[in-house]
């Protein structure tokens, strides 16, 4: 009894692909074992794949060398999944955890930060944001509020989401995630009049959230009854040398004897503190120093520096959230976020 011949069809060979030509999203699917939908999630949203899952198409991008078409994807999707952020120079740590949060924010939805620097004084941002509007960002994230016209007009009229952070504007571009700086100045200052300070240095960078403290702190002390603070300022961030010269120019000087040093940052702060113990002066019995920034080291200083906190990292994610809810077309209820801040009181004041 002969057999039957079976009906079914070979399965066919698979394909072979060309030598030196180029990966593609189906080579790497099929090393994976997985679909083209499933690889283009994995660049896209790898938010939404489980671990074991990503974990093969990355091992089948990383066997193949696959790179995938960004141009072509921005031209179907009408997104680059892209995101600009501009600070003023990459030394200013302070804001670091806010780059740092953004970027890890970013990466979970499938985007990709770009880094732009504006300068200490601005003096680079209007070039920066010609080159970063031309590449039409998703996002742009600046670190301040925008004064200049000339940039101010660019952005709204490139018509790209805007999150202007680490301030509140009174006239904002689009959306605000940020903190008042006058609003810390004032409450460094009833807290240097609630110790019994009555006459202060300020150690100050020449930055516009800098001179908004500065100036708030000022008035603040002027209205509770003190003299009107020294003032020592330098341009760009300042640093722990700004804060040792500025202190040492003042006491060679002695213009007058002082009781508080309120920093702009909490390097120049450091470096205060350390003049002073130079010279034998006590911090805080003789003279008080207060930073700004709450850096890792602020708390292991001796003594421990009593200083400004803002959640940078919490800005970062604000951040992302409000361009998440643009790019899925919500409604934003509201535009202008205040994150606030705490004044951190340790030992040196």
């Amino acid at each position: 009894m002969k057999k039957s011949k079976s009906t079914r069809k070979p399965r066919p060979a698979p394909r072979r692909r060309k030598k030196n030509s180029a990966t593609t999203i189906d080579d790497i699917a099929a090393a994976a074992g997985v679909s083209t939908a499933t690889v283009s999630r994995f660049f896209n949203t790898p938010g939404m794949l489980k671990t074991k899952t990503a974990d093969k198409v990355r091992a089948a991008v990383a066997a193949n060398g696959y790179v995938p078409n960004v141009v072509a994807s921005e031209l179907a999707s009408n997104r680059s999944k892209l995101v600009a952020a501009v600070i003023p120079v990459v030394a200013q740590s302070i804001f670091n955890t806010t780059i740092q949060a953004l970027t890890d924010s970013l990466a979970e939805e499938g985007y990709s930060v770009m880094l732009g620097l504006s300068g200490n004084a601005d003096e680079h941002l209007h070039r920066q944001l010609l080159s970063i509007v031309g590449r039409r960002p998703d996002g742009i994230i600046l670190t301040g509020p925008m004064v200049d016209g000339a940039a101010r007009k660019l952005i709204v009229s490139a018509g790209i989401p805007t999150i202007e952070t680490w301030d509140l504007p009174k006239n904002p571009i689009d959306l605000v995630v940020g903190v008042s700086h006058e609003a810390i100045g004032v409450a460094v200052a009833q807290h240097a009049l609630r110790q019994g300070r009555r006459s202060a240095l300020i150690v100050s960078a020449t930055g516009p959230r800098a001179l908004a403290r500065r100036e708030s702190f000022s008035r603040t002390m002027i209205q509770g009854g003190t003299r009107e603070p020294a003032i020592a300022s330098f341009s760009g961030p300042t640093t722990f040398g700004h804060g040792r010269s500025a202190v040492a120019a003042h006491l060679d000087g002695r213009a007058r004897d002082i009781d508080l040093i309120v920093c702009s940052s909490d390097l120049s702060a450091q470096g205060a503190i350390h003049e002073l113990q130079r010279r034998g002066i006590r911090v805080p019995e003789d003279i008080a120093v207060i930073g700004f920034g709450d850096l890792n080291f602020a708390a292991e200083l001796t003594p421990a520096l009593t200083t400004v906190k803002i959640d940078g990292a919490l800005i970062g994610k604000q951040a992302v959230k409000f361009l998440m809810q643009r790019a899925q077309g919500k409604r934003i209820e509201r535009p202008i976020v205040d994150i606030g801040f705490s004044l951190v009181v340790r030992e040196s004041g």
